[in-house]
């Protein structure tokens, strides 16, 4: 049986912070205003991990409200999804994501990106797919204001 999940995430871009995509921090004046790390891309996999088993959001999991997760790490998080899938006799098939980013550039980041969600996901590189765009100078990515991303993921039922 197969099991798709659709995640998406957003957050505000302000100065004096780390920019992390992918869980690999980016050379940036600009990072995200979040409660964890903020990173974007790793909290979209997340919620399309955790909506392809049936298993709820990262809110669910990890609220804001609660300090435990104040600056946490989110391949931490993504560790813990992961095992909770694993329960469910759920493997990682294939990731395709997109991270929308007006003016920082991250054509040189990506094949890091991708190397570390593969590592991540314990999968092969191939089967990770991590594209960038921009918003045309529309909304508040395009403005440089914000950044966002929205990742599809497939899962398979593995054999014992």
């Amino acid at each position: 049986m197969l099991r798709i999940g659709q995640g998406y995430d957003s957050h505000r871009l302000v100065a004096d912070k780390p920019l992390m995509i992918g869980g690999v921090k980016i050379d940036s004046p600009v990072g995200s205003e979040a409660h964890s790390d903020g990173d974007v891309l790793l909290h979209a996999l997340i919620d399309a991990l955790l909506g392809a088993a049936g298993l709820g959001d990262i809110g669910e999991h990890f609220p804001p409200s609660d300090d435990r997760y104040k600056d946490a790490d989110s391949s931490v998080l993504l560790a813990h999804v992961l095992t909770l899938i694993a329960t469910k006799n759920l493997g990682v098939v294939n990731v395709d994501s997109t991270v929308f980013l007006e003016k920082i550039k991250l054509k040189p980041y990506k094949a890091d990106i991708r190397q570390n969600i593969a590592r991540l996901l314990r999968v092969d590189e191939d089967r990770v797919s991590v594209k960038a765009k921009t918003a045309e100078g529309m909304d508040a990515v395009g403005e440089g204001k914000a950044i966002e991303a929205s990742v599809t993921v497939l899962l398979a039922i593995q054999e014992n």
